[in-house]
């Protein structure tokens, strides 16, 4: 996916529209450092843009069905990455929204190291389940034949 920028938000806002207004579920791999910070505010405008369409097909009774990979940082991770019905990581995947330098800096504190990996984030339930790259396509076609809403 890369950073979010205008034609990112852009795009993704009109794939979850159309599959609302078709009534198909929608399923996001994410991978980005977060917003096109280059792009100043209209990039940080994409969060709330996709964020309002994945509502809409939620409120719709659509799945909406998120797969974290390594890594999803930031403005991503701030915003449609973490609204899933569903909520899948890949193992080992850095799951966070700053930096590991700028929390330690923030707090004074060092952070343990496993402390923005899937594992971790599985742990404190902001995660349903870990996969394996290898079991994705099974684990994605039980779940939208089963899991669907």
């Amino acid at each position: 996916m890369g950073s979010l920028g205008r034609m990112t938000g852009e795009k993704l806002t009109r794939l979850i529209e159309a599959a609302t207004e078709k009534r198909l579920p929608v399923v996001v791999f994410t991978a980005s450092g977060g917003a096109r910070m280059q792009e100043g505010i209209y990039s940080l405008m994409q969060m709330a843009k996709v964020v309002n369409a994945v509502n809409r097909h939620k409120a719709a009774g659509l799945l909406y069905l998120v797969i974290l990979t390594d890594p999803t940082t930031g403005g991503v991770t701030a915003s449609f990455a973490s609204e899933g019905d569903i909520t899948l990581a890949e193992a080992h995947a850095m799951v966070a929204f700053a930096g590991r330098r700028v929390i330690e800096q923030t707090i004074h504190e060092q952070l343990p190291k496993d402390a923005q990996r899937a594992e971790t984030v599985l742990k404190h339930g902001f995660i349903d389940r870990i996969v394996l790259r290898q079991e994705e396509k099974e684990t994605l076609a039980w779940l939208l034949k089963y899991g669907g809403m």
